[in-house]
This record gives structure tokens, C-alpha cells and sequence, in this order.
């Protein structure tokens, strides 16, 4: 699919040169940092070097400091306590630090996670009764669900059980709140500092209050860190701010991670330190969310939780085989998906996807729309119906469309849906299905324009290849951890030739070689790239650069986004 190239703006070349020069950067890592908001040498160094005492206070975050004393006051009452969680990463990863957490300061309480299948997303009244008939709790704390659930927050008042809300999901207009709940969610605010937190690293806010109000020396918060990154990076949360911070020193805990869990899990997916957001994204985040996608999430907190080595090997070996089955079912789903669009979509005047069909695994349905959102650039929604025609859908869309806004206008046909501008999720009876598919279509046609369909390049800065040494990787790294709000720099080269012929890898890759640095030979990779048509040299690129290691050494290496004729 073609590109457009969108370029940087013009930029203080002063301020650039200033930066650069006081901070001994490259110009061009000078311009990233200053097009992402950092315009003085203050605001840089802090964003190179983020610290933990760099943390805004955890009594900020709404209702916290009263939650906090109302969990203290169950535990000095020993109430029965219950952590009720959601069966993705950021769920089970915040239950089990404050799970964890309580342990370590002499609690015991009890864990209570949803079945996908049967009593669906969040704290839902029929999770609610299993979890009200299995453990009779006075108390129950749900943990990255619960903002918006007033039926359930009322039915629980009506039981005699108390209610706590540790969530950072968008609340509505009528809240759990309103029967009663103790609501912790840094979105209750709207400016509120903390709003990009996920729910692993409310937690570990709420942990930081709890010793803040109630101290106990023997509980070193810095080891939960390795959880928080987890979390955070699974849930595609914006790395910046405190989310930075906690994914920054987060990465570095998982080399000494305590938990035998995560030893297990790190050595099972053969990722190595140091570790990246692609690590947790690619390895280490999928194999924990397999058991919620296709079992019962319960072995994925069962991993997390034990102190023993052999259970913990044994449950990463079983996720693991749960991963590579949960894969050939998603490769299965995407094929059909993708044949089906291919063989159906009018590109030229439809504006979105809709597909389902009967057999489709609802643990895989959100990966697959992203992949045909990703390829073919279209709020995407794929669906599937169960033996009742009842369908569960999972949607992704593209910048120009919000996907609540544009459910509710389609909110008549759905028997429920939500989520967020970008992600959002629904339930819909398979007689319904077609009608959908047009309404959703309309919606699509009045908010997207066919500008907005074409995918665009956002390039970071132009570079002169000489310039990338080993010296340029090291300071790049301190821009890191990439990810959402902080993608890893896309860089941009003019009227550039290869030095001789690529050489074709496995039928479908290309390596170039480009005069690089001093006169060496830089060479650049471009996945995929047999499979496109390329002009005739010089061609202008879109790069990334990366650290190529092979055999112990070391060197830079251009990972090729984009190729056209020089302009």
C-alpha cells in the first residue's frame, strides 16, 4: 500500500544546535526530542535519564488515600478480602502485585478472575455471584475493571459486600460510585497527571500510598517493577510521563526479576537481556495472555503468584504450548479474514471492514482486526457467532474514526458494546449482522475522508549516513523504551545508491549496502522488500536504525521502512 511521506516541520536550528551541543547528542536525536516536547536542556536530560523519585505523589490519583484506609481497616478487621482481576496482562499483572504486595506485609486474601467464555469482560454480575458463592468476601477490590459497573456495585451493596475500584478505564456518567463504591481512577479527574497510567501501575501507585500512610521497612516496591512493565506494555499504554519511568526501570528489574514466575516465563520464550518493549510485546506478553484468550486465565496468575521453581516451569511450558496453539488458531481466522476481504471489499468506496463468521475464537478476534486494520489502513471489525447466532466482535480502527462514537450510532442493533476511540469491543445477534455492516459503513463514510485512508509516514528527521556510528546507537538507546506516544525514530535519507547489488534472504527480504560512516560499508536490511516494485536508484529512504549483533559483535544497521524514486 502507498505511503505518504509526511516531513518533519522547520525547527529552531539555534535550539537544535544548543541542545545538541550541551547535551552532546547528534542533531537529528536533537530534533526528535524537541518535535516530542522536550525544548530545553532541563527537559531532555530529564527525559534521557527518567528516576523513580521523579514519581508524582500516589495521594494525587482520585479516591486513593480512601481506599487505602479502607482496605487498611479491613485488613486490621480481618475481613475476608478478594482481588477481583480481568484475564488479560495488565489484569493479572495487577493482581498479583497487590496480591503480592499484601503478602509481604502478613495478609492473606483470596484471587478471583473472570471467565472469558462464561461471564465475559470486568466485573460482570454473573462473575460477581461466582466469585459471591465461592468465597463469601466482606470486601472485594476489582482491579482493571469496575468503573462503570453500577448494576454490579448495587447488587454487592444489597449483599452486604464492600466495594473498592482500582480501574483507569473511561468513566461514564453514572459510575460504581453511585452505589457506593470507593472509586480509585486517575481518569475521574480530567487533567489529573497520572492519566495514561494503565492498571499495573495504579497499583503500584496504591502500594506506594499504602506504605506512605502505613510504613513497613521490610517491603522494597522496586522489586514489583518487572510487573508494572508488563502490564503496561501489554496494554499498549503511552510511553511517557510516569509510564516511561515505570517500563524504563522495569526492564532492567525483569534481569533480576524475583519472581521464579518470570524466570520461568523469560526462559521458556528465549528472550534476552538486555530486554526491550518488543520482548514483553512479542515474548514474554503473549504467552500470559494465551491461558485468558484460550483457557482459563488462572495459570497465567498461578505463574505469577508461586514461589516455587518447578511449578513455575511447568506452567510456562503449558502457556507456552497454549501460545503456539492460540497462534494457528489466529493465522487460521486471519487467512479467512483476509481472503474475505480480499475477494469482497470495494476499496475504492468502502471506508471500512466488517467480517464474522460462526467458528471464529473470540480469544483471537481483536488480534486479527488489528492485522486488517494495520494492512489495509480501515477501522476494522471482526466477529464471531456462536451456535445461538449470538457474536462477540473486537474492534481497531485509524485516526479520523472513534470507534464508541461511531458504536453508538449503531447502538440500536448491538446488544452492547465499549472500549475506546482506537479499541472497542460488542456483542450483536448474527441477525443483525448485515444491517450492522452497512450502518457501521455510513458511520465511517461521514467521519473518514479519502485523505485518511492513505497511511502516512511520519518521519522524525533527515540523516547523513556518515553520521551513525556506535557512538549515535549508545545515545539512541537513551530514547528508549519505545512504544506508543514514543515510537522508535523514523528517519530519512535523500537521493541515496547502493553501493552494489542487494542481496535477496529467504526469497522475500533485501540487504543493501550504503557508504557509511568514515567510508565503511553500512548495511540496511528491508524486510519484505522482494515483494515490492522499487524504483530505479537514487531513491530517497525511511529508516530506522538498529544495533545488528551477530557472532559477539556489534554494529549499526538501517532497517528499511520505505523506498521511493528521489524527489
Amino acid at each position: 500500500m502507498q505511503k505518504k511521506w509526511s516531513f518533519p516541520p522547520e525547527l529552531d536550528s539555534k535550539l537544535v544546535a544548543r541542545l545538541a551541543d550541551e547535551l552532546k547528542l547528534p542533531l537529528p536525536l536533537a530534533e526528535v526530542l524537541i518535535q516530542r516536547g522536550y525544548g530545553s536542556v532541563e527537559a531532555v536530560a530529564s527525559f534521557l535519564e527518567p528516576r523513580l523519585a521523579h514519581l508524582r505523589p500516589p495521594e494525587e490519583v482520585p479516591g486513593m488515600m480512601d481506599a487505602v484506609e479502607r482496605l487498611h481497616e479491613a485488613l486490621q478487621k480481618k475481613e475476608r478480602i478478594v482481588l477481583y482481576g480481568d484475564y488479560d496482562v495488565d489484569g493479572v499483572t495487577s493482581l498479583t502485585i497487590l496480591g503480592r504486595f499484601l503478602k509481604a506485609a502478613g495478609f492473606l486474601i483470596d484471587y478471583f478472575l473472570p471467565e472469558r467464555a462464561r461471564e465475559g469482560y470486568g466485573l460482570s454480575l454473573a462473575g460477581v455471584e461466582r466469585c459471591l458463592t465461592t468465597y463469601q468476601p466482606d470486601l472485594i477490590v476489582a482491579i482493571d475493571c469496575g468503573t462503570n459497573s453500577l448494576e454490579e456495585a448495587t447488587f454487592l451493596r444489597e449483599q452486604g459486600v464492600a466495594l473498592i475500584v482500582i480501574d483507569h478505564h473511561e468513566p461514564a456518567a453514572a459510575t460504581a460510585a453511585a452505589a457506593g463504591a470507593i472509586l480509585v481512577n486517575p481518569k475521574l479527574e480530567k487533567d489529573n497527571t497520572n492519566h495514561f497510567l494503565c492498571s499495573a501501575g495504579l497499583v503500584f501507585k496504591f502500594c506506594h500510598a499504602f506504605l506512605k500512610r502505613f510504613p513497613n521497612r521490610e517491603i522494597d516496591l522496586r522489586y514489583y517493577l518487572d510487573l508494572v512493565a508488563l502490564g503496561t506494555v501489554a496494554d499498549i499504554a503511552p510511553l511517557m510521563g510516569e509510564n516511561r519511568i515505570f517500563v524504563r526501570h522495569g526492564l532492567k528489574q525483569l534481569e533480576k526479576s524475583h519472581w521464579p514466575g518470570i524466570q520461568a516465563l523469560i526462559s521458556i520464550s528465549e528472550a534476552r537481556a538486555p530486554f526491550s518493549t518488543s520482548d514483553v510485546g512479542f515474548k514474554l506478553g503473549p504467552r500470559i495472555n494465551a491461558a485468558g484468550r484460550l483457557a482459563s486465565a488462572e495459570d497465567a496468575l498461578r505463574l505469577l503468584l508461586t514461589e516455587n521453581r518447578t511449578e513455575a516451569s511447568q506452567i510456562a511450558r503449558r502457556l507456552d504450548r497454549l501460545n503456539r496453539e492460540r497462534q494457528d488458531i489466529e493465522r487460521a481466522v486471519t487467512s479467512e479474514a483476509e481472503a474475505w476481504v480480499e475477494a469482497n471489499l470495494d476499496f475504492t468506496s468502502q471506508k471500512s471492514i466488517v467480517v464474522g463468521q460462526r467458528h471464529w475464537h473470540e480469544g483471537v478476534i481483536g488480534i486479527v482486526a488489528s492485522r486488517l486494520s494495520k494492512r489495509w489502513h480501515r477501522p476494522a471489525f471482526v466477529i464471531g457467532f456462536n451456535e445461538e447466532g449470538w457474536g462477540k466482535g473486537s474492534g481497531r480502527s485509524i485516526q479520523g474514526l472513534s470507534l464508541v462514537a461511531a458504536l453508538e450510532a449503531c447502538g440500536a442493533l448491538l446488544e452492547g458494546f465499549g472500549g475506546h476511540a482506537m479499541a472497542a469491543g460488542l456483542k450483536i445477534h448474527q441477525s443483525c449482522f448485515e444491517e450492522f455492516k452497512l450502518l457501521f459503513e455510513e458511520v465511517a463514510g461521514t467521519f473518514l475522508k479519502e485523505e485518511d485512508l492513505i497511511p502516512a509516514l511520519h518521519l522524525d528527521a533527515e540523516v547523513d549516513l556518515a553520521m551513525i556510528d556506535h557512538a549515535w546507537l549508545s545515545i539512541q538507546e537513551q530514547l528508549a523504551p519505545f512504544g506508543p506516544s514514543n515510537p522508535q525514530p523514523l528517519f530519512f535519507a535523500r537521493a541515496m545508491t547502493p553501493l552494489k547489488e542487494p542481496r535477496l534472504l529467504k526469497e522475500k527480504h533485501v540487504r543493501f549496502e550504503f557508504s557509511g560512516y568514515e567510508g565503511r560499508t553500512l548495511n540496511a536490511i528491508f524486510f519484505n522488500g522482494a515483494l515490492a516494485e522499487l524504483p530505479k536508484p537514487p531513491w530517497d529512504l525511511a529508516f530506522t536504525i538498529e544495533r545488528n549483533t551477530f557472532q559477539g559483535c556489534s554494529e549499526p544497521q538501517m532497517k528499511i521502512v520505505a523506498v521511493r524514486a528521489a524527489s
